[in-house]
């Protein structure tokens, strides 16, 4: 088994490059870049933030550093004060489409090594340090080895640590952080691929609702399709509507919102069925009995 884990995201700076904006703060189809984070490590045991306190989907420990804008050594210096975990997952909060599997790929990787104290991401041949999975004791003794010998960690550059670590590197294509409005743009307009611009917006729902629920998107879209042919267009959306809220009054599980679909499902069936030249009639006679 994989060893339970806490995570500390570094959501502070200045984002010279974005104009001075709050980055964690600007969105990317809808959410958070913070909240696009977050969404990554839903079974953290601990989550702990560093920086201004801002609205997020879930529930957060927030800490600052004793002098706010001291970078990254320094952040992740006042977020380990509040780790209990002997893994902490590191992660920066720009990171739009980082998926939950990577972060499983990293937590395996150090726990498959017994030698690492560190599985680091890397992309395109370069070392991600903020997307890193730490043995906790080994980073907190190396961070006050560089405060000793530094006599400070504000403004020392990460290479600095990781040189220090046995580090594992674990090839990964998260896809890049967003330190630009170009960076912001291209994430946008990703999203909106064909391909998964549906589900990011299901994600998108689903999180702005507050819904942890695994939805058969085809069995939906189906359903919707029948709908709309067999009925009326408008049937569409109205029909799905009308399963979610029939799922919802049985308690919501995605059984429930099985047993809806495949319910409204059947009827759309049997509505097509009784369709003039549908497949349970033929011209000049009645449809069938029952």
């Amino acid at each position: 088994m994989v060893a339970a884990y806490d995570v500390v995201v570094l959501a502070g700076g200045g984002a010279r490059r974005l104009g001075g904006a709050d980055k964690p703060a600007v969105t990317v189809g809808g959410r958070t870049l913070l909240d696009r984070t977050l969404a990554a490590c839903p079974d953290a045991a601990r989550t702990v933030v560093v920086g201004p306190r801002r609205p997020t989907v879930r529930p957060v420990t927030w800490t600052r550093e004793a002098r706010p804008g001291g970078g990254p050594l320094a952040a992740l210096d006042a977020g380990l004060r509040h780790v209990t975990a002997r893994t902490v997952l590191v992660l920066s909060a720009d990171l739009p489409f980082l998926a939950p599997d990577t972060v499983r790929l990293l937590r395996a990787a150090l726990a498959d090594d017994p030698a690492a104290e560190c599985a680091l991401a890397t992309a395109d041949g370069r070392d991600q340090p903020l997307l890193a999975v730490h043995r906790a004791e080994p980073l907190r003794r190396e961070l006050a080895l560089l405060a000793t010998e530094h006599g400070r960690l504000d403004h020392l550059p990460l290479k600095l640590l990781t040189a220090e670590l046995a580090v594992r590197r674990v090839p990964t294509d998260t896809g890049a952080d967003c330190d630009t409005w170009e960076d912001i743009a291209a994430a946008r307009a990703r999203i909106r691929e064909h391909g998964r611009v549906l589900d990011e917006w299901t994600t998108a729902v689903k999180a702005e609702l507050g819904l942890e629920l695994d939805v058969d998107i085809t069995a939906v879209l189906d359903l919707a399709r029948d709908a709309a042919h067999g009925v009326a267009r408008p049937a569409a959306p109205l029909t799905t509507f009308l399963v979610g809220y029939a799922a919802a009054r049985r308690g919501g599980s995605p059984e429930d919102v099985a047993v809806a679909v495949r319910k409204a499902a059947a009827l759309a069936d049997r509505w097509n069925e009784e369709a003039p030249g549908g497949p349970g009639t033929s011209p000049g006679t009645p449809p069938p009995a029952g």
